[in-house]
């Protein structure tokens, strides 16, 4: 009862969802990149079981579509493009990741990862919109349905296959507001904050004894983890510009 009562009390949807990288990108001329792996990090101090659903109809098999995740450790999603055709290019295709405690039901938090198919690694990303039509696009893409299906009674052991619904159309302007928003260069904020996680990174981990840095500096392991996956986010961001 004890343990029980130290467990936070989250409201659903509330808890924060890390998973790196948050952009997935496939390219038809290159083999080795219709294999993708997501990076789902559990920072806290009680396990997590996790769920990926997914907008795109039979164009993807995930291995381990459910799992757990134990107290700070992470897992590895593979994620296989199924179907590289000419008419999926461009499209935009969501993953949502859903977390729960594994004693509960509801899911406690969320995160949704964008997925897209180009023909080429060298293709330049597609030309801005006007605001209007972003602020149109992204209404668009916050009304995406997802979907889950159990797995195929094959003998793949790939699992996670799902229904589509919704218009390409929807993606495709989605896809445009995403390179909009990484078209210009990175903020003055961005590298700031890329530099206190570097800074956060290379301070003393909490219970290190031969240390000359005052005891307060000391971070534990949990929030070194969450530095490096903001870190790791920015540098995604800095190189993408």
């Amino acid at each position: 009862m004890q343990q029980q009562s130290r467990q936070p009390d989250l409201v659903e949807g509330s808890l924060p969802v890390f998973v790196f990288p948050t952009e997935l990108f496939f390219y038809a001329d290159e083999q080795a990149s219709h294999k993708q792996v997501l990076t789902l990090y559990n920072p806290y101090e009680f396990a997590l079981k996790f769920k990926v659903l997914c907008t795109a109809p039979n164009k993807y098999a995930v291995v381990d579509a459910t799992g757990a995740v134990k107290p700070q450790c992470c897992v590895d999603i593979v994620i296989r493009h199924r179907d590289v055709r000419a008419c999926h290019y461009g499209v935009i295709d969501k993953f949502r990741l859903q977390v729960s405690e594994q004693s509960q039901r509801k899911a406690l938090g969320k995160k949704e990862v964008m997925a897209t198919l180009l023909p080429s690694s060298t293709q330049e990303p597609p030309n801005p919109q006007p605001q209007e039509e972003e602020r149109r696009m992204k209404e668009q893409l916050a009304d995406s349905v997802f979907f889950e299906q159990t797995a195929l009674q094959t003998g793949d052991p790939v699992a996670g296959f799902w229904r589509l619904r919704g218009t390409a159309a929807n993606y495709r302007a989605a896809r445009e507001t995403e390179s909009r928003a990484v078209s210009g260069g990175p903020s003055l904020l961005t590298v700031l904050l890329g530099l206190v996680c570097m800074a956060a990174l290379m301070l003393p981990t909490l219970g290190e004894q031969e240390s000359t840095v005052p005891v307060y500096l000391h971070l534990s392991v949990n929030k070194k983890l969450v530095a490096a996956y903001v870190l790791g986010l920015l540098t995604m961001v800095i190189l993408r510009t």
